[in-house]
C-alpha cells in the first residue's frame, strides 16, 4: 500500500466524519445561538437552561438522521473494503 493509496483513506475518513458531524453540530450551533439571545432578553443566566434545548435537539436531529447516517457509514464501509481487496492482491 502507497502513502497515496494511505492518504485517500486518511481524506474519505475525515471527510465521511466531518459529514457525519455536520448535522449535530449545527442543531447544537442553532439551539445555542437561540438560547443565547433569550437568556439576553430576559436576563436569565441559569446554565441548564443552555444545555438541556441543546441536548434535547441534538438528539432528536440524530434519531432524524440516523437512516441517513447509516448510508453514509455502508458506503464508507464497503470502499474500505474494497480498498482492503485490492492492498491484498
Amino acid at each position: 500500500m502507497s502513502s497515496a493509496d494511505i492518504l485517500a483513506i486518511a481524506r474519505d475518513l475525515l471527510t465521511t466524519a466531518l459529514l457525519l458531524s455536520l448535522p449535530a453540530i449545527g442543531v447544537s450551533l442553532l439551539i445555542g445561538l437561540a438560547v443565547s439571545i433569550f437568556q439576553t432578553i430576559t436576563s436569565i443566566q441559569e446554565q441548564t437552561l443552555s444545555f438541556a434545548p441543546r441536548l434535547a435537539a441534538v438528539g432528536l436531529m440524530l434519531l432524524a438522521t440516523l437512516p441517513w447516517t447509516l448510508q453514509v457509514l455502508n458506503g464508507f464501509t464497503m470502499r474500505m473494503i474494497a480498498r482492503l481487496s485490492e492492498a491484498a492482491r
